[in-house]
């Protein structure tokens, strides 16, 4: 059968996560379509069975993107595929080199929400990745960004610094707080990457919406995050690969280096007290430039090592990421994104690693 043919009436059976706090037995899926009310076709339905959640969202991911720059469309397709496997339905997609609206069409494919393409400091950044400018264009690319883009755009906030051999921010203050409120204007939301302390304070205090990675996060910015209500994306599974790059770097740039390890050592720290702050924390994994796809499960643990308590852990993937991103939940007539289980996810996100059922736009997809 097509998805141009109408799609089977589905039962889903079981414990149904609509909330935290909030458990209904059972729904059904009409026309690609959530319902609690039992439809027409009812008895010629094809049953499920298990705990359901929310698509679940990976908010850092790069679609259309390899380690080396932007990939074919087939490459694209693989990665978004990799991640539907996964349960990953929703996608902000931190940043692509290619143009991956066609997917938009495509309803067995995870539904993405696009940064349009990094912007970088030149020769600030990893090669073939970003719009590479000098910060009089800031303000325009944005602008350029902002309207291709499905809501968000992606600055490079630090990168090494060839001349100080450490990570250093990429912008003045002036030019980031006139790009940041020409986003705003156009109705578009600003990330940015940083791994280091010193872009922090000018650009959350220049109105950014969100950073990624974070991993620069100090006692003298984390009440600030907090007060601004600027969210975090610490991308804990890509933090992991720090030790390796830090000891790649060691003989060029020592300062760099031993700046990446601290980093690392102190992650999970720097997490729980974002977390404790009451910074609002969601999931990503960083997959697309060297990390795999499909590893959101992962990154939730990672979340839960961290100390976040396992309940606010699986919102940042499921009810609370998706509100923050201004998508639906499980409510009457959302779109019927579910992933299912054997177990209750509540009581261990491992379970989140074996999904028992995928199913987007109300057809099942593994």
């Amino acid at each position: 059968m097509s998805d141009h043919e109408a799609a089977p009436v589905l039962r889903i059976k079981g414990r149904v996560l609509v909330g935290p706090d909030e458990v209904r037995d059972g729904l059904w899926a009409v026309d690609g379509r959530i319902t609690y009310e039992r439809p027409p076709g009812a008895d010629d339905a094809v049953t499920l069975t298990g705990w359901v959640l929310p698509g679940l969202v990976d908010a850092h991911c790069h679609v259309g993107l390899d380690h080396q720059g932007p990939v074919d469309a087939a490459t694209s397709e693989k990665q978004a595929l990799t991640d539907r496997e996964a349960g990953t339905l929703l996608i902000r997609d931190a940043g692509s080199p290619s143009d991956t609206r066609w997917t938009d069409a495509r309803e067995d494919l995870p539904k993405i929400i696009r940064a349009g393409r990094h912007i970088a400091r030149t020769r600030r950044y990893i090669r073939n990745f970003a719009h590479e400018i000098e910060p009089g264009d800031l303000v325009a690319y944005v602008a350029q960004e902002a309207r291709r883009g499905g809501g968000w755009v992606k600055l490079v906030g630090d990168w090494i610094d060839r001349e100080a051999g450490d990570l250093t921010a990429c912008w003045p203050r002036g030019e980031v707080e006139a790009a940041i409120a020409e986003a705003h204007r156009l109705g578009a939301r600003v990330t940015a990457h940083c791994f280091a302390e010193d872009a922090l304070r000018d650009l959350v205090e220049a109105g950014i919406d969100c950073i990624e990675h974070a991993t620069g996060l100090t006692e003298d910015t984390v009440p600030l995050f907090a007060e601004r209500g600027v969210a975090i994306v610490p991308t804990l599974v890509n933090i992991a690969t720090f030790p390796g790059l830090a000891a790649a770097g060691e003989a060029r740039y020592p300062r760099w280096s031993a700046h990446m390890r601290r980093l690392h050592e102190t992650r999970y720290e720097t997490v729980r007290a974002a977390y404790d702050a009451g910074i609002p924390v969601f999931t990503g994994t960083d997959a697309g430039g060297s990390l795999a796809h499909g590893l959101i499960a992962d990154e939730v643990a990672e979340l839960v090592k961290a100390g976040v308590p396992p309940l606010d852990a699986l919102s940042a993937t499921t009810w609370g990421a998706r509100r923050w991103l201004g998508r639906p939940v499980l409510e009457e007539g959302a779109p019927a994104d579910l992933v299912m289980y054997d177990e209750d996810p509540r009581a261990d996100v491992r379970v989140l690693a074996s999904p028992r059922a995928v199913v987007l736009n109300g057809r099942v997809r593994g």
